[in-house]
């Protein structure tokens, strides 16, 4: 964001560690382009102060009482209160596929350094679900694998081939792009056209497939082998 009429990116903490908590407060005030509008100590609050604050993200821990975090990013992405950018101690864990599932525009690892925390921040206020390329990649191969414990941990049955007659040949492009792990940027390079033409094919994209996240299309693009022909 920038110039002087630039609005903060408004987040929504929810973490039930006290300490945690203020850490993470103190990191995301010291960014002069992020503003903590709310905390919440659960699940069931951080959906009534979505409701309530109406954040451009919330930055879920996965693990809460009362409520968890999956479940909380669930009802947060239905009613698309805002993006969800979830916290998580172990890397590829079952909260982390389910959260994904729930529509989560990506995830964390809690020990991440302040900035990348803050970018990870960023990115998703800007609408891009891929936070590390990398570990990104990772996470969606292991959520497409068949039998991994991505797949297990939903019991969600294989989707169905027909689902992509809905996409134009461009919008097919884009979602194969999307399951190699590629930022918009990265996909208007790859096909030649301008970054805001990336996002409204993406946008386009998940209306036809009902997805919440582009993370969501990026998985259903490596289940159907999208972009491997």
């Amino acid at each position: 964001m920038t110039g002087a009429a630039a609005q903060p990116i408004r987040v929504l903490v929810a973490e039930d560690q006290s300490a945690v908590r203020a850490g993470l407060v103190l990191i995301l005030g010291s960014a002069p382009d992020i503003e903590v509008v709310g905390e919440a100590v659960d699940g069931e609050e951080a959906v009534r102060l979505a409701h309530a604050l109406r954040p451009d993200v919330v930055l879920m821990d996965v693990q809460m009482p009362r409520l968890d975090g999956v479940a909380a990013t669930g009802r947060i992405t239905a009613e698309q209160l805002a993006d969800v950018l979830v916290l998580t101690t172990f890397d590829l864990d079952a909260y982390v596929f389910g959260a994904l599932r729930a529509g989560a525009a990506g995830f964390l690892l809690k020990d991440s350094d302040a900035a990348t925390l803050l970018t990870a921040v960023r990115t998703v206020a800007a609408g891009e679900g891929v936070i590390a390329p990398a570990v990104t990649r990772r996470l969606i191969a292991e959520f497409a694998r068949p039998g991994a414990g991505g797949r297990a941990a939903g019991d969600r049955p294989a989707p169905d081939p027909a689902v992509l007659a809905a996409l134009t040949p461009r919008e097919r492009e884009v979602l194969g792009c999307l399951g190699e792990g590629l930022s918009n940027a990265d996909v208007a390079v790859r096909l030649a056209m301008a970054e805001a033409t990336v996002k409204t094919h993406v946008s386009r994209l998940l209306a036809k497939l009902e997805l919440r996240s582009r993370l969501q299309a990026a998985v259903l693009a490596r289940e159907l082998g999208v972009g491997d022909d």
